[in-house]
């Protein structure tokens, strides 16, 4: 019976490959605070075995579970509504007649924009407007509080985790740090960057300086499809650079309005 050595061999790797690949799953997602701290003591070791450094493992173990993010993700009602009533819930014609006032003052901004990125004002004076209100409200929350509880939380774990990895990343590298603040999701900046975008897409300076928000938007807008010259409303070849910004029909259909107001209904 010559098979009887190979077979307990074969389950002794069989052992070996579970045990090695118990990190990988360790770290169990969760629908309430109750779980959040075992997560965190599993995630930071994942976090160590994928090379995160200590002063990312450190404000990743200074986190706390974010109810305000969980309460705020199950309750974005605002994209269900029409795309007349999301205008005027989000203040459509202020952001148009704030957004034509900024694209004269900021307008060699927008020029060196354009012409780098091929990206003109309107949509980009829409985000800006629709995510920050231009900058006003950019959010309070303890940012890697938000992401790692996204990243525990049942519904999108492997979206956040993602996210929660390249907020690690930017901590480790000085671009975050353990206290910095965004909104509920973990976005960040005048524009609004998850951290994966901050991550990939980050140019031109500090996204909490409208320079670098607005820079690094048009980039992001590029990267994604953006044709320089081609139209941006549904169904028009840049419309799918829009949609990767934000995944709600509603708003992608708001930006692109509200950027051909701006632009002088051009496009």
């Amino acid at each position: 019976m010559r098979h009887g050595p190979m077979r307990a061999a074969a389950m002794a790797g069989l052992v070996a490959l579970a045990g090695a690949a118990t990190p990988a799953r360790a770290a169990q997602c969760g629908n309430s605070a109750a779980g959040f701290e075992n997560w965190k003591q599993q995630f930071a070791a994942e976090a160590r075995a994928r090379g995160v450094g200590q002063a990312a493992i450190s404000a990743l173990m200074s986190t706390r579970y974010a109810t305000a993010t969980i309460r705020a993700d199950r309750g974005q009602k605002s994209f269900r509504l029409s795309l007349d009533q999301f205008l005027a819930k989000r203040g459509g014609p202020a952001i148009v007649a704030r957004g034509r006032a900024l694209k004269q003052s900021h307008g060699a901004l927008f020029a060196s924009i354009q012409q780098r990125y091929g990206v003109p004002p309107g949509p980009l004076l829409a985000i800006w407007g629709m995510e920050t209100g231009f900058g006003a409200v950019r959010g309070n929350q303890h940012l890697l509080s938000a992401v790692a509880t996204l990243a525990y939380d049942c519904r999108r774990p492997e979206f956040f985790t993602d996210h929660l990895y390249a907020a690690l990343k930017l901590v480790d590298r000085g671009v975050f740090s353990a206290g910095t603040h965004g909104s509920m999701h973990g976005e960040f900046g005048q524009t609004q960057f998850m951290p994966k975008a901050v991550l990939n897409y980050g140019v031109g300076g500090s996204l909490d300086s409208a320079a670098g928000a607005l820079t690094s938007t048009a980039n992001f807008l590029k990267a994604h499809g953006w044709s320089a010259g081609a139209g941006y409303q549904p169904g028009e070849a840049n419309f799918g650079a829009i949609q990767a910004w934000n995944a709600a029909s509603v708003y992608q259909r708001a930006i692109a309005q509200i950027g051909r107001q701006i632009d002088g209904g051009a496009r």
